[in-house]
């Protein structure tokens, strides 16, 4: 899968009313569907500052700026040690297993299937788990 496609599908994702425009509210629902805290207020602030054309949501082109440059190397780094926490099995990947063991440690009892849930909603090429550049995204 091209990574256009892949911005797109992820798009398409967080756009849940289909208007083609990623409001501050699906921004807060996406975050909570992964099990992560945003206030509607943060979520507010991240898309007034990612927001291209003042229109108040961010557009497909404000999303892929966003994710393209997003790479910076600290955040970069940060990112591939936190992948490695998840990761825990050495494979390059984040399985259902290991993502419910981390939850697991952080205080967060979820079921593998919750997991497969979770892992499904930023699986990118269908495969079950997720990589690095699919867990980069599902962060952002």
């Amino acid at each position: 899968m091209k990574k256009q496609q892949q911005y797109e599908r992820v798009f398409n994702h967080f756009d849940s009313n289909g208007d083609k425009k990623i409001s501050p509210s699906e921004l807060q629902q996406c975050v909570e569907a992964i099990g992560g805290e945003l206030s509607l207020a943060d979520a507010e602030s991240a898309v007034e500052f990612l927001d291209v054309d003042g229109d108040g949501s961010l557009g497909f082109d404000d999303f892929v700026r966003l994710v393209e440059d997003g790479g910076e190397e600290e955040k970069m780094n940060d990112l591939k040690e936190a992948f490695k926490m998840y990761e825990m099995e050495g494979h390059g990947f984040i399985t259902p297993k290991s993502l419910k063991r981390m939850l697991s440690r952080l205080g967060q009892s979820k079921t593998i299937d919750e997991c497969k849930m979770m892992i499904g909603h930023f699986d990118l090429n269908g495969d079950g788990v997720l990589n690095f550049d699919e867990f980069r995204i599902m962060m952002l």
